[in-house]
């Protein structure tokens, strides 16, 4: 089975200091760049966080402060990671709700102007979990009949995720070998921002999905409530969540002034 492409696509794997969107940062990325042709490209680098690992990650992808000490940081390798993915869809293992929104994160802080627009994820491990339900391990087992040698290995997680979903498409006759399609059945929810805080309601208006406003429509509680613009752009927001709201509020300010 090969994939049925029209554009590029990268699988990639962060490994990194947590888990938190927000504050984390990336110690290592790998990246597969499969082609429509065929051809495949990868690369892998390990990053300076610019902060300490804490021992019970290191004791998980076992990357330590000493080896990352004197690697560049996500900034100086932004821009050749970023030419890489930038004609690019992206696939991963829990990318949707973790990898992407992170790496937009780390993108953002490097002032780099990185957007999903243009692009479609597919999220393997959705496609496990509706089907299977279980871990990368397993679905590696599973799909391919391997054992995932170096797991939390960033390469090797990340080439046994191509791998596992060229495998799923042989297996399921039910999924499109479509970049697209598949896109939209490892979507969870109609998120606006990666992290899920602005959602699409049933009419396609952005609504949030938190807190005091949880349900309301954006643009109506920034009309009302100005100071909530201001508080959320203070506040321990991933970055990205922040530029989407940004851009919701420029949005209705240039409809009102046309």
């Amino acid at each position: 089975m090969q994939l049925k492409l029209t554009r590029p696509i990268c699988f990639f794997d962060l490994e990194t200091t947590g888990t938190n969107v927000a504050k984390d940062r990336i110690v290592e990325i790998a990246i597969l760049k499969v082609y429509p042709n065929g051809n495949k490209e990868s690369k892998t680098w390990l990053v300076n966080p610019e902060m300490e690992i804490p021992p019970q990650v290191v004791a998980i992808h076992g990357i330590s402060n000493e080896k990352v000490a004197n690697e560049p940081t996500f900034k100086q390798l932004s821009k050749d990671i970023y030419k890489m993915i930038k004609d690019s869809d992206l696939g991963g293992y829990n990318s949707d709700r973790f990898d992407i929104p992170l790496l937009a994160e780390e993108m953002l802080r490097a002032e780099i102007d990185f957007d999903m627009k243009n692009t479609v994820s597919v999220d393997v491990q959705t496609i496990f979990h509706k089907m299977e339900k279980r871990t990368l391990e397993a679905a590696y087992k599973f799909y391919c009949d391997k054992s995932l040698v170096d797991a939390h290995s960033a390469e090797a997680d990340t080439l046994a995720t191509y791998e596992v979903l060229l495998s799923q498409l042989d297996r399921y006759p039910e999924l499109e070998n479509n970049i697209k399609k598949l896109s939209e059945f490892t979507t969870r929810k109609q998120s606006v921002d990666f992290a899920g805080f602005i959602v699409l309601d049933e009419e396609g208006e952005e609504i949030f999905s938190f807190g005091k406003h949880k349900g309301k429509k954006v643009h109506a509680v920034l009309e009302n409530e100005p100071g909530y613009f201001g508080w959320i752009l203070n506040a321990d927001f991933p970055l990205y969540t922040k530029k989407v709201l940004t851009q919701i509020k420029l949005s209705k300010l240039n409809n009102k002034l046309g």
